[in-house]
């Protein structure tokens, strides 16, 4: 998960950067950028976790990103910001990640 989170948030800065230079939009790509780097992020805490707790609370945020990614993915899309194409592929790697994150902490949880 670490290097598909890794992967993702690089494809977020790329992203963000196109919407920037080429499409002139600030203010939703701003919010996708934080969003879609904090799941990687929040990984990479979570691997330093000094408690069992501490490592399920950061992959919790680290899921909670995820929705919120979605969420602005969705958004930029259907204000026409990305193509069907731009959208399916990079809200493809944002479901890929939240159903990772998803099972990690519902396994976790069930074992707590």
């Amino acid at each position: 998960i670490e290097e598909k989170s890794f992967a993702f948030s690089v494809r977020i800065v790329n992203l963000y950067k196109h919407l920037n230079e080429k499409k002139k939009e600030c203010v939703l790509s701003k919010q996708l950028l934080k969003s879609g780097t904090s799941i990687g992020a929040n990984i990479a805490e979570a691997n330093c976790a000094c408690s069992r707790k501490d490592f399920l609370a950061k992959m919790y945020i680290a899921f909670k990103e995820s929705a919120e990614t979605a969420y602005w993915l969705e958004l930029l899309y259907k204000a026409q910001y990305l193509t069907q194409t731009q959208y399916d592929s990079i809200n493809a790697d944002c479901v890929e990640l939240q159903k990772l994150l998803s099972s990690i902490t519902k396994s976790l949880k069930e074992n707590a």
